[in-house]
């Protein structure tokens, strides 16, 4: 089963942002906003679960992540906002994430698994480490990391 680690970055929070995905122990896949505008922490969180996603491309996967918000997204709320025509009462917030992000989980054989951040764990810290290295470099598309760049 492939394993990743994924986080997100935003500094200041809106800020310039970036994220990583960490796949079966390395830095695999950086990005940031695709607009290459302000962006924030949560939308960061957001794009590295989906490149994970898309990264498995349906294989049986297990994605940690400290965003307990998006684990909430996929597995509690979409559903129900997908079934009242993505509306609800304030509005659905980055809702251009959570549309692709959604439709791509539910055709995934993927594990969701939240860990807390900053807390040591070396996978979610290298994950962290990563998306603030995309973060300072403006990535904006999903880009495969060279092995050879530390």
């Amino acid at each position: 089963m492939i394993k990743y680690f994924t986080d997100g970055s935003a500094s200041p929070n809106p800020g310039p942002g970036g994220f990583a995905v960490i796949k079966n122990g390395a830095p695999h896949i950086i990005g940031g906003e695709p607009s290459g505008g302000q962006t924030t922490n949560i939308r960061m969180e957001g794009l590295a679960i989906l490149a994970a996603l898309n990264d498995a491309g349906g294989a049986e996967c297990e994605i940690t992540t400290d965003s307990e918000f998006w684990i909430n997204v996929l597995t509690k709320w979409a559903a129900g906002w997908e079934k009242n025509g993505w509306t609800k009462k304030g509005g659905i917030k980055n809702l251009d994430i959570v549309q692709p992000l959604y439709e791509t989980y539910r055709k995934s054989q993927a594990k969701l698994v939240w860990t807390r951040g900053h807390v040591g764990t070396e996978l979610n810290e290298l994950a962290d480490e990563w998306a603030n290295r995309a973060r300072r470099q403006h990535t904006r598309a999903p880009q495969r990391v060279d092995k050879n760049v530390t």
